[in-house]
């Protein structure tokens, strides 16, 4: 059995939600911290990250990988996958839906089943896993 792995990161918060702000920090890796506040995650985008944004990152690299994983499987390993997370979020709502692209160079296969397994990744991705209570799409799967 493989040992488990524990990521951490942390936030310090000061204030209150709508005017407070704060920095969350990746705590396992060492390697950023980041800048946090309601309005780029209520109001408008930018200036700060949030925790949607953070979300994004996550399941688009864990969706590359997942995909990369099952292309090599499949005996057409990729030579390059671009992929993204698009997360929406709606102020007294919550996340909405998370929407998922990915572009790639693999030599050997064709468009359908590079579409296939694109599809399956998507599903079989612990992230998409984690987050089976929100809409996920995966919007657009191109292949160079």
């Amino acid at each position: 059995m493989p040992n488990p792995v524990v990521n951490k990161a942390s936030t310090e918060w000061n204030g209150e939600l709508f005017t407070g702000s704060g920095t969350t920090t990746l705590e396992t890796s060492g390697k950023a911290t980041f800048d946090v506040a309601w309005q780029s995650r209520g109001e408008q985008e930018g200036g700060t990250t949030t925790p949607e944004e953070l979300i994004a990152a996550a399941h688009a690299t864990c969706y590359a990988m997942q995909f990369s994983n099952m292309l090599k499987e499949n005996g057409t390993p990729p030579t390059q996958l671009n992929t993204s997370a698009a997360v929406t979020f709606v102020a007294g709502t919550g996340i909405t839906g998370i929407e998922l692209t990915v572009r790639g160079t693999v030599e050997g296969i064709d468009a359908a089943t590079f579409d296939e397994l694109a599809r399956k990744a998507k599903e079989t991705c612990p992230v998409s896993q984690a987050l089976a209570g929100t809409e996920i799409t995966l919007a657009d799967v191109q292949l160079a």
